[in-house]
């Protein structure tokens, strides 16, 4: 096994954590976002108030895109495994 195989392999692995964490990562900013402008805005700075709205989103992405991310993750593991047979030779 040579460096650059490792490394195509990390970097894959890298930008499939990224592609898969991206939806949720993005939709509990937004999220955040809204609240913090409205805590602002009424000068309410309730910690708690925020936690509930960012856990509805981060069901909402799930919901949405929990199959694509699911898909993704399946995909890398059988690209990984493939490659199993090629690592030593």
């Amino acid at each position: 096994m040579d460096t650059a195989l490792v490394i195509d392999i990390a970097r894959d692995a890298l930008w499939v954590t990224v592609l898969v964490s991206a939806p949720m990562l993005l939709f509990a900013l937004g999220v955040g976002v809204v609240i913090g402008v409205i805590q602002a805005a009424t000068s309410v700075n309730e910690m708690t108030l925020s936690f509930i709205p960012k856990l509805a989103a981060l069901a909402l992405s799930l919901l949405f895109f929990g199959g694509w991310m699911i898909g993704t993750l399946v995909d890398f593991a059988r690209r990984i495994f493939e490659r199993i047979p090629n690592l030593f030779i």
